[in-house]
């Protein structure tokens, strides 16, 4: 009898703290500059450079235990993780190990489809969220040879690592998109996946279900796409349910994923602790953090996207898809925020942010390009429920908005685009379309009332969609009406 398999699933996730300067010293942290330019004594690794400790980063840090209700720890020890890597400068990564930041966090992790039904609900639970600093970068491919860019090289990460608690590719998926997007709410790290700024480590393994101990576990290292997260678990979890059902046993090791191959490759043996030689960092004090502060930054955090999505949907009606899908960025959460508060009414602003705004919406890292501000959006709305266009003219007119000032109403005055609303010169478009329809008439009048759609399509198109949809139906009624 086969063996009912069940995947058990860990992320490790790495996130670039946007600060201005370095973990350990005041070198820029701008991407995309020239290689080994924002470098210094202390993120070379030169002898007797002595690192110092960024308060802004620690801020950062702190928001992101509170975020993922992680409890704080007024003292934590940075620590030397020793490994030899040509894009490790000093010989070892300044990290902490057994007294981290903070532990013992959670994420709620729902995700529904579009006609609202649950199809993810996981609490992941947060061991530990942990400060370090990053390594340079390795670029391959120079007539054979690898150089290394040290600029990357000291840059503050915070490392949350959650425990094995999801179950398929599909939640490690959406758990590394909320989890994004809650960073970025706090607007402590860009998530930009593209540049390695958000990345993370995925451990794999697979037992009999219901079994209780864990099985023996793969790493997949920095991985940073959502596709490629489900598309490694995947492959990873179909390889270990193999090697099992053939008799094998799963080796512990370190695996990177190729895309081009499309599977997981050996990379290395997977290391253990004691491998690194953890110590404490003996050029950096234990860090102690006053509690006042502690709370005080716990006080500033924003409303977080879960909370908000749980007001929209309570207070204002939303679905709960679309409140999920407004919430995915803070750019965009802010423009739906904005457009409410300037009189747009909620649902439908909604809708025609899903249907029509996003298609042109751009966003890259924290920066989200709108094509119309929240203020064209409720004017636009508003004139549409005062009859003054229809709604099919509502997305003409935005369309004439896009990437300009223009206000809804110079748009419709300069095109002419009022909405016909005179009830008789509609009764005569009206009268004219039904007499020259007489078989479809008679057939409405006989029992097809649904024939009442074609004849609202054929005055819409003698009108030019200017003529007001809720007049056309009444009038239509009325006159083809027993």
């Amino acid at each position: 009898m086969a063996i009912d398999f069940e995947a058990v699933i860990g992320l490790e996730v790495h996130a670039q703290l946007l600060t201005r300067t370095k973990a350990f010293c005041s070198c820029s942290t701008s991407f995309g500059d020239p290689p080994n330019t924002n470098v210094c004594p202390v993120c070379l690794g030169l002898p007797g450079a002595l690192p110092v400790l960024n308060r802004e980063a620690v801020r950062m840090g702190i928001r992101a235990a509170h975020a993922l209700e992680c409890a704080v720890h007024a003292r934590s020890v940075f620590a030397r993780k020793n490994y030899f890597y040509p894009d490790l400068p000093k010989g070892y990564q300044i990290s902490q190990f057994d007294q981290p930041l903070a532990t013992d966090g959670r994420l709620r992790v729902q995700a529904y489809d579009q006609k609202g039904k649950l199809v993810i609900d996981r609490e992941v639970r947060i061991q530990r969220v942990h400060m370090e600093e990053d390594a340079g970068k390795n670029v391959h491919g120079f007539g054979g040879m690898s150089v290394v860019d040290l600029n990357r090289a000291g840059t503050p990460l915070i490392e949350i690592v959650g425990e094995p608690d999801l179950r398929s590719s599909e939640e490690a998926a959406e758990y590394l998109r909320q989890l994004r997007t809650l960073l970025m709410s706090l607007r402590i790290c860009d998530g930009n996946m593209e540049q390695g700024s958000f990345r993370c480590d995925v451990n794999v393994s697979v037992r009999a279900r219901g079994e209780e101990r864990l099985g023996t576990r793969t790493e997949i290292k920095n991985v940073n796409s959502f596709r490629f997260v489900q598309r490694a678990i995947d492959y990873e979890v179909a390889r270990q349910k193999a090697v099992l059902a053939s008799g094998g046993q799963v080796v512990q090791e370190t695996r990177g994923w190729d895309d081009k191959e499309g599977k997981t490759v050996s990379q290395r043996s997977k290391e253990e602790a004691h491998d690194y030689r953890y110590f404490p960092e003996p050029d950096l004090p234990p860090l102690v953090l006053e509690p006042a502060w502690i709370e005080q930054e716990r006080g500033a955090l924003p409303e977080l996207p879960a909370a908000m999505r749980d007001r929209w949907m309570r207070s204002w009606g939303l679905t709960s898809h679309a409140a999920g899908v407004l919430t995915s960025h803070p750019g965009i959460a802010a423009f739906f925020e904005r457009a409410v508060e300037r009189g747009a009414e909620p649902l439908k602003a909604a809708n025609f942010v899903l249907s029509e705004v996003l298609r042109d919406a751009h966003t890259d890292g924290l920066d989200a390009r709108l094509p119309i501000g929240p203020e064209q959006l409720a004017r636009l709305l508003a004139i549409v429920e005062d009859g003054t266009i229809s709604g099919k003219q509502a997305k003409e007119v935005y369309a004439a908005m896009v990437g300009t000032s223009q206000t809804p109403d110079e748009v419709v005055a300069a095109r002419g685009m009022k909405q016909l609303s005179d009830a008789g010169a509609i009764e005569q478009v009206c009268a004219r379309v039904i007499a020259a329809n007489a078989r479809q008439a008679a057939a409405y009048r006989s029992g097809k009332t649904a024939l009442l759609g074609y004849f609202v399509g054929l005055v819409m198109k003698e009108t030019r969609g200017s003529a007001s949809p809720k007049l056309v139906n009444e009038t239509l009624a009325r006159l083809l009406g027993p």
